[in-house]
Formats: C-alpha cells, sequence, structure tokens
C-alpha cells in the first residue's frame, strides 16, 4: 500500500510502499511492552565528546558522525556522501576510509599487521586514509586511538558501488563496517548502489545521497532523542537509477548471491602481488614506506656488523626445503550472476530490481531475533511516515 511522500526530500509521490503493511502485520507487543518499545541509546553516545583539537573538531555541540566505505577514499560515493553532510551544517563529519578499493573483503581485520594512517583534505572534514579493510577503519575510530572522541552519533558506511543483498551480504565490507559499528554499539547504516556497467554514471552517486539523506537525518534525530531502537543497523540498497524509484520499501535479506567463478590466469608474482595491494598509494603513504624501508636497511647494516659474533646454523630440513621446485599458478576469482529464484516482492533483490529503494534491518548475526526485528519494522516505518 503506498503512503504519503516525505516532505521536503526530493523524491517522486508514493516514496513509502509497504510500510503501513508492516505495521500492521507485525507482531503484538509482549506483555511487558518490550518488543515494540524502543532502547534508549546511552548517554555518551546520543552527547559524544570532543576535545577540538582537531581540525573540524572545533564545534563540539554537533553531533559526530563518522564515514567510512569500501571502494576507498577517492571513490565518488564517498565524495558525494561527505559533501552532502557538509553543506547540511548540523553535523561534525569525521572520515576514516581505505587508502584502496577494499570491496568483497568481508568483515576482515588487520590484526597484529601494521596499519598505516595518513590524513587527507576533505573540504569541512576531518579526514584519514588507511591501508587497511573498513573494519580496520571502523574499529581504529571507535578505540580512541586516532580520534579525540571514541563514540561517534552515527556510523555510515558507503555509498559502495554495487549491490549488497542477499548473501553478498557476508562478502560485502561496506556492510561489515556498518556491522563492526553495531558491535561496538554504535547505530549504523550502510548504502549501496545497484551499479550497471553499462549503464551507470558517476553523478548516479549524487543522486544517492539524496535519496537516502531522508533516512540518513530521521535516525540522527531519534538517536539524539534517544528512541532509536538497540540491535539493529540498517542496509539500504539505492536503484540503478535513483531518482526514478518507487519508494522505499521495508526487505527481507533473500538467500540471493552471483556466483564465484575461478579462472586460471597467466602472470608473474609481480602482477599477482599488485592486483592484492591496490592502486598507487598516495604520498602519505609513500612516506611511511620510505621510513620503513630505511629502517630495514639500518638494521641490515647493523646485522652486517654484528655477523662475526654470530654463529649461522643451518638446518636439515631448510637445506632440503631449498632444494624443492615449486609450481606456481595464478588464479583469480568473479562474480557471476546468476538466475535469481525467489519470488518474494518485499525480499531485498526484488525491491530493488522493482526500482524501489530497499531497507533492510540486520543483527551482527545478520539474522534478527522476533523482538528485535519487530522493533526494527516499527522504526523504520514510523519514521518513514512521519517524513519530518
Amino acid at each position: 500500500m503506498t503512503t504519503p511522500a516525505l516532505k521536503n526530500n526530493f523524491l517522486p509521490p508514493g516514496l513509502v510502499s509497504n510500510l503501513q503493511q508492516a505495521l500492521s502485520n507485525r507482531k503484538p507487543a509482549g506483555d511487558d511492552g518490550a518488543s515494540s518499545k524502543p532502547d534508549k541509546t546511552d548517554d555518551d553516545s546520543a552527547q559524544p565528546s570532543s576535545s577540538g583539537n582537531e581540525p573540524g573538531d572545533d564545534d563540539g555541540s554537533k553531533p559526530i558522525i563518522l564515514v567510512t566505505n569500501s571502494d576507498g577514499i577517492e571513490s565518488p560515493g564517498l565524495s558525494y556522501l561527505v559533501d552532502a553532510l557538509v553543506r547540511e551544517g548540523t553535523y561534525n563529519v569525521h572520515v576514516l576510509a581505505p587508502q584502496s578499493d577494499k570491496s568483497t573483503s568481508g568483515h576482515s581485520l588487520s590484526l597484529k599487521e601494521t596499519v598505516e594512517v595518513a590524513s587527507v583534505e576533505v573540504k569541512g572534514a576531518t579526514a584519514y586514509e588507511i591501508s587497511g579493510t573498513p573494519v580496520d577503519c571502523v574499529s581504529l575510530a571507535l578505540s580512541g586511538a586516532l580520534f579525540s572522541w571514541s563514540k561517534p552519533l552515527l556510523v555510515i558506511s558507503g555509498i559502495n558501488k554495487g549491490s549488497s543483498c542477499g548473501h553478498h551480504m557476508y562478502y560485502s565490507s561496506v556492510v561489515a563496517g556498518a556491522r563492526e559499528a553495531l558491535i561496538n554499539g554504535v547505530p549504523s547504516i550502510s548504502i549501496s548502489l545497484n551499479w550497471k556497467k553499462d549503464g551507470s554514471e558517476e553523478n548516479d552517486f549524487k543522486d544517492a545521497v539524496t535519496v537516502s539523506l531522508p533516512i540518513i537525518n530521521a535516525a540522527i534525530r531519534d538517536i539524539e532523542k534517544g528512541v532509536f531502537p538497540k540491535g539493529f543497523s540498517l542496509s539500504v540498497e539505492v536503484p540503478t537509477s535513483p531518482l526514478a524509484n518507487k519508494g522505499f520499501k521495508v526487505t527481507k535479506r533473500s538467500i540471493w548471491r552471483s556466483t564465484l567463478s575461478w579462472l586460471a590466469i597467466s602472470g608473474t608474482r609481480n602482477q599477482s602481488a599488485a592486483r592484492f595491494t591496490g592502486a598507487q598509494p598516495g604520498f602519505g603513504m609513500q612516506f611511511a614506506q620510505l621510513s620503513r624501508d630505511a629502517s630495514a636497511a639500518g638494521a641490515a647494516r647493523r646485522l652486517t656488523t654484528q655477523k662475526n659474533n654470530i654463529e649461522v646454523v643451518e638446518s636439515v630440513g631448510a637445506a632440503r626445503k631449498s632444494d624443492f621446485k615449486r609450481t606456481v599458478k595464478y588464479f583469480r576469482a568473479e562474480m557471476v550472476d546468476k538466475e535469481h529464484k525467489e519470488e518474494d516482492e518485499d525480499l531485498d533483490f526484488r525491491a530493488l530490481e522493482s526500482g524501489f529503494v530497499s531497507v533492510t534491518p540486520f543483527s551482527p548475526s545478520l539474522q534478527l531475533d522476533p523482538e528485535t526485528e519487530t522493533a526494527a519494522l516499527d522504526w523504520i516505518s514510523s519514521a518513514l511516515l512521519a517524513g519530518q
């Protein structure tokens, strides 16, 4: 059933498709009413602190919004989103994003590895690029080791190039960024654009921001009021032509995914390594690499001077291993689309294909318990219907 459009959101009529139905179909609350009454957020989440010592930290009265993504610091989806949040003028925007594309890296964390962080210029925001993953970005930001705060009001991950519907949520690092925030008790939203290789263009990301701002603002409003429910994040999937969307639709996660295809390729070790290390690092990363190389060279010189005092013993196992001739092969995994068999129109990918903006609540395990699902559907429906 179609409901009135949100006010002042520049979207076509019929914005919210199935919200009233979701409200009418949701399970009634228990005797204690716990499932229908959202939990209040922690006080320190609603009122994040700021020392005022960093660029962009000059107004501690503004709520802190952390933005990350999976496509990299220079991606248009991130740029348009940050620009829109900064122009709103009501948020203290901080950015911590991967230096290169880390899509489909899932919930990977660079444990026991040195992660390089360098400041970058993003107008109106405090921004850094990182050599790690989106999960590294969120974990580091919330640790208090980089920023003067450790708990922003909201974490937004995106806007990602390509949908994260169905089982792609397990592979999706843009969803993982939002999930890492949720695990740490911080409300979060992941946003993806259903990019089509032969039909999409960069400006579609700008339109995707316009479409996404109403639900972002609704979440911020209710988090500040202390009425945003705990226990779930939102996965927002924007259709290929954002401004031609048919409205928001509350959806369920499908079991659809593309097929992984492994292809044997010819190449060298260096070519293979280059694919996994990403693009040429920025100046900050190069400077850090030079410093590390210099330290390694110094260590080598010291080792040479001490060599006469060191007795070198070569094991039999090591000697045998050096004679082993390895066979090296190279493979590359690619996603291949396959036919969708699920027919429920309220599934995420079905709604997206039909031109709706899919909004799917998810938990850290990606599966919602009945009470959390009820609270999530209740909030999404009421927030979008409020239209404020």
